[in-house]
């Protein structure tokens, strides 16, 4: 990259699907707040015209945002024709950094070629693909995308593998980038906790808590299951989901249907769980949460599980999940293929113990979790092209 001192930042280019909220973009944007911008400022190319729940913010920070048609596959001569025809008209950046690992094999070559001083980065953030054609197609077309970056990132080892392959990986090809985090943003604070207990009207509740994207990987029917086993045993059982995604009606469905089945009214279940969409200040929820539940089918490595922790909470997630992301020993795993009644007796188990709520910042820090140091690391890998702010996986 660039040595040369200069008064203007150099610029890095994202490549994502929006600037929605999202695992990914959170991360991102969580680093863009603590980089020093008048070193490092970020780009986004989105694949999408809409206006994202983070577009605002980045404008305000310096960023500028461009958008491309979005993929699908029949229109892959046109979307080719329009990263060409960006890169060749904005060969100002220094690196590109593709978080859509089933379109980067198409357009980081496109980017190198524009600027061959320009560096590629394809960055794996899912161990997993969405079922079906969908899933098929997104492996096929990243099954070379190895070849065709400088640099390969992951935020886990499973994710690499996914998306790299194993040898890929045994080879020390890919390097493992902590998802991190602002973890003083997180910190257990009981003023906003009894805000928003107060504010949602449970005061008095066992709140399970769960922040993630409506859809196949987050696994929210089993979460439905496991919450229904909770209340056969206690009255006082709340769940609040915090996202939005295709599978939400289905869990309106769902609860529905168990209302009737185990208690004989439809509202039974359904009047028990809060859906407050996405949240901008989802760290004050984190507050308000008694237990983390995160039954994910696959992940990469989760950030809401890393703020869940935290926030000191007591999380019970999936055995899909790498074991990267138990940072503290609030972290406990369990099978997805187990009757969900053993995860809500698990819950049960150590209810009184979840209200005490630990501070382990600390310990999540020295795990290089700690966004405000990895700026640092990624400003100068950014400025230089070497070095990472990560461990190379063999």
């Amino acid at each position: 990259m660039s040595n040369q001192k200069t008064t203007n930042p150099i610029r890095v280019l994202h490549v994502l699907g929006t600037t929605n909220l999202g695992g990914a973009e959170s991360r991102i944007m969580e680093l863009y707040r603590c980089i020093d911008r008048r070193k490092v400022q970020f780009d986004f190319l989105v694949h999408t015209d809409k206006e994202g729940h983070y577009s605002k913010e980045i404008l305000e920070l310096g960023g500028r945002i461009y958008s491309l048609p979005r993929f699908k596959v029949i229109n892959y001569a046109e979307y080719k024709k329009a990263i060409k025809q960006f890169f060749q008209e904005h060969r100002e950046f220094v690196a590109v950094q593709g978080h859509m690992t089933s379109t980067a094999s198409i357009y980081l070559p496109i980017a190198k070629k524009a600027n061959p001083s320009m560096v590629t980065i394809a960055h794996a953030r899912s161990a997993g693909v969405d079922k079906g054609l969908k899933g098929y197609v997104t492996k096929c077309l990243r099954s070379s995308l190895k070849y065709k970056a400088d640099y390969c990132f992951t935020c886990s080892k499973e994710a690499g593998i996914a998306v790299f392959g194993k040898k890929w990986v045994e080879q020390g090809k890919v390097w493992t980038i902590p998802n991190a985090i602002d973890v003083n943003r997180f910190q257990y604070n009981e003023t906003v906790r009894n805000e928003i207990r107060a504010e949602l009207g449970i005061q008095d509740k066992f709140v399970i808590g769960h922040v993630g994207r409506f859809g196949f990987m987050k696994n929210h029917s089993y979460l439905v299951d496991i919450f229904a086993e909770l209340c056969r045993q206690r009255e006082d059982m709340v769940l609040v989901l915090i996202g939005k995604g295709e599978e939400e009606e289905n869990v309106h469905s769902k609860l529905k249907k168990l209302g009737v089945e185990l208690f004989g009214d439809e509202q039974a279940l359904e009047s028990k769980v809060l859906f407050l969409g996405n949240k901008f200040d989802v760290e004050r929820y984190y507050q308000a949460f008694d237990y983390f539940v995160f039954p994910s089918t696959f992940e990469g490595l989760p950030g809401s599980v890393a703020e869940a922790q935290a926030a000191g909470l007591h999380c019970l997630i999936s055995d899909k999940i790498t074991r990267e992301v138990a940072l503290t020993e609030l972290v406990t795993y369990r099978s997805i293929e187990e009757e969900p009644k053993h995860w809500a007796e698990e819950i049960l188990q150590n209810a009184e113990k979840a209200l005490v709520r630990k501070d382990v910042r600390e310990a999540i820090a020295q795990n290089g979790f700690d966004v405000n140091t990895q700026a640092v690391l990624m400003e100068e890998f950014y400025r230089t092209g070497q070095n990472p702010p990560g461990k190379l996986e063999q």
